[in-house]
């Protein structure tokens, strides 16, 4: 999709690159990553307003490190590099950089020389957020002045003196996490002070945007969408329905592997409130007989896509002049799944909506949030009218409640994790903690333990509950949900589940570990 005004990001494979997205569309600009070694033209023909460099975890030293085109830092435009980026940019244009003796992580004290610019309205001496082995030792030869400094680090950010043609400016801390507590007006000056950036970045008008593009795409064919219930699908089946009214139909696969009632929702929602056309395919024998006696998660995801697809198949056969299937990808699936413009994120999860469709389809994809972060799509929902309690409702993954119930999946084990879930999200309701919570759910363990009921042993299984807080699902922290409430989920499922004798809290962050379990 075209953009009037936008900052690329390449990345050398940082994992806070896509928290550099974040931070400049929250400030108003539309940002995407490019892979490192884009060339200066095919850079130059995205007409940026200013080019920004990810940090990374290789060194510049290392045999086969990534690398840019040096025509990049001429090309007419301000560069900001970060972390790697600076250190890659600095020694193009002639300065030392050193390997660190120790790497330096953590919080760091800043001495700023320069308020103006890049740092303006930030304190003189503020804190920053350092992750780096090498460093630059030496600015001879490079036209660079300093603009702060660490005590450990004399040149923590930098720019071209005005003598040079172009705009580099380098800071080798990372304004974009939340560590950095004037990171965010760093960004924002980058932007504004910098690259004299408009600020078009509106949700307002990406929904214009993508309603003619969906337009344009699909002419007067018709177009099947995938709906689920969850905000991705719901937002991205309203979003059609603006663009080509009834040339839409919504298929709702039952698999089998939804939540409590999440059929008898869906209905009522998308047929009776917003007057779409929605089809119900009843395939839960489907979808289990293709998942009985499969472990492995990424096996599971593989044949849930592959009989999704299937399912769409036979449930569009009659319709006429059904060309287009519509999903809700959203960038962070892109990412995870090793399609990012990057080209060199790892493949974290085979999600089933990105990659790996067969090529004999027969539907040509309509995607029209891939650019877009999971808050993104809440705002979207909001400028489209969807109800709020469809806005807010926390994700559901694709393969559904397959790569919660861990192991080889039953209905036994489905009808069980129901119920815990239910009961979880009850209690999280009743507490006032569902929006302050990001996403909220049971886990159904394949392990079992001893526990005690009445005056009887008991050999029964394991749930654990997960509960994140994040912005924008590409990193995440577990919640502090308060222990009285812990307490009356862990009694109700142990009381009122049977076959449930433990409950446990997931207490990991994302990275390293991933929001679900499988």
């Amino acid at each position: 999709m075209r953009h009037d005004e936008i900052v690329p990001v390449l990345d050398f494979g940082s994992q806070t690159a896509q928290l550099i997205c974040r931070r400049v569309r929250e400030a108003g600009v539309f940002s995407t990553l490019v892979r490192p070694d884009i060339p200066k033209d095919e850079l130059a023909a995205m007409k940026p307003a200013g080019v920004i460099l990810s940090g990374g975890p290789s060194s510049v030293f290392e045999d086969g490190a990534p690398t840019m085109d040096p025509g990049i830092l001429d090309l007419g435009v301000p560069v900001l590099g970060i972390c790697y980026g600076m250190q890659l940019a600095c020694r193009a244009l002639g300065a030392t950089v050193t390997p660190g003796e120790h790497r330096e992580f953590g919080r760091a004290s800043l001495r700023i020389e320069r308020t103006d610019g890049l740092f303006l309205g930030v304190p003189q001496n503020t804190s920053v957020w350092m992750s780096h082995g090498d460093q630059i030792t030496d600015l001879e030869g490079a036209r660079l002045d300093v603009l702060a400094s660490t005590p450990t680090c004399p040149y923590a950010a930098v720019s071209t003196r005005a003598d040079r043609a172009g705009v580099f400016m380098g800071v080798q801390f990372h304004p974009e996490v939340t560590h950095t507590p004037h990171g965010v007006d760093l960004i924002r000056n980058f932007l504004y002070e910098t690259c004299a950036a408009r600020g078009t970045w509106r949700m307002s008008d990406f929904a214009d945007q993508a309603c003619a593009e969906i337009r344009r795409q699909v002419g007067d064919k018709r177009v099947i969408c995938g709906l689920s219930g969850g905000v991705d699908s719901s937002v991205t089946a309203v979003l059609l329905h603006k663009a080509i009214g009834d040339q839409l139909t919504c298929v709702f696969v039952d698999n089998g592997l939804l939540r409590k009632s999440e059929r008898r929702l869906v209905e009522a929602t998308f047929r009776d409130h917003f007057r779409i056309d929605l089809r119900v395919a009843e395939a839960t024998d489907r979808f289990l007989g293709e998942l009985a006696g499969v472990e492995d998660p990424q096996e599971k995801r593989r044949r849930i896509g592959a009989c999704f697809i299937d399912v769409f198949k036979d449930s569009s056969a009659d319709l006429p002049d059904a060309n287009f299937l519509a999903q809700g990808t959203l960038y962070p699936d892109v990412i995870e799944s090793g399609h990012g413009h990057a080209g060199n994120a790892a493949n974290i999860k085979l999600h089933h909506n990105v990659g790996g469709l067969p090529e004999d389809l027969g539907f040509e994809l309509v995607e029209p949030m891939r650019e877009l972060f999971k808050d993104e799509v809440r705002k979207l929902g909001e400028v489209l009218g969807v109800p709020d309690q469809i806005v807010w409702r926390h994700p559901f993954p694709g393969p559904g409640l397959a790569v919660r119930v861990l192991g080889e999946v039953t209905r036994q084990k489905l009808d069980l994790l129901r119920d815990c879930d239910e009961i979880l999200l009850e209690e999280i309701v009743a507490s006032e903690l569902y929006r302050r919570t990001s996403q909220v759910f049971a886990v159904l363990l394949p392990v079992r333990s001893v526990g005690v009921m009445g005056d009887g042993r008991t050999y029964e299984s394991v749930v654990a509950i997960r509960a994140v807080e994040t912005q924008d699902f590409m990193t995440a922290d577990w919640a502090r949900i308060p222990y009285d409430v812990l307490a009356r989920i862990s009694n109700r499922i142990i009381n009122e589940v049977r076959g449930v004798n433990r409950v446990v809290y997931d207490i990991s962050s994302k990275p390293p570990a991933t929001i679900e379990w499988e």
